[in-house]
């Protein structure tokens, strides 16, 4: 088994946000973001009315509050790294929190 890149404090860290945000910010309506990790990417994904999308990942730095941010492009069906001209990308700030808020602008619900 390979060594884990994201230590497990982060990883908790991370899912203390995410879960605070669902319950925050979208208890009224049948919404809410998934973590996931492999490597050194977090992916947020989001699940509305059943359905799992894509949303970003975030590529550890080794800094909580400086991740590389990549958007989800469905017409490429890849994160993309590169693109900063998306409804949203003002938000991000190379934080957990402001790649949420740059995702819900992105892919409104």
């Amino acid at each position: 088994m390979g060594k884990k890149v994201i230590p497990d404090e982060i990883r908790e860290e991370v899912i203390g946000i995410v879960e605070r945000y669902n319950q925050e910010e979208l208890n009224s309506i049948p919404c809410y973001f998934i973590v996931r990790f492999k490597g050194k990417f977090l992916y947020l994904d989001r699940s509305v009315h059943g359905k799992t999308s894509p949303i970003c990942r975030l590529k550890y730095q080794e800094d909580f509050d400086d991740w590389d941010f990549a958007i989800y492009k469905w017409s490429s069906k890849s994160y993309d790294s590169e693109d900063f001209l998306f409804d949203g990308s003002q938000y991000v700030d190379g934080t957990i929190a402001g790649a949420i808020k740059a995702g819900m602008h992105a892919y409104p619900v």
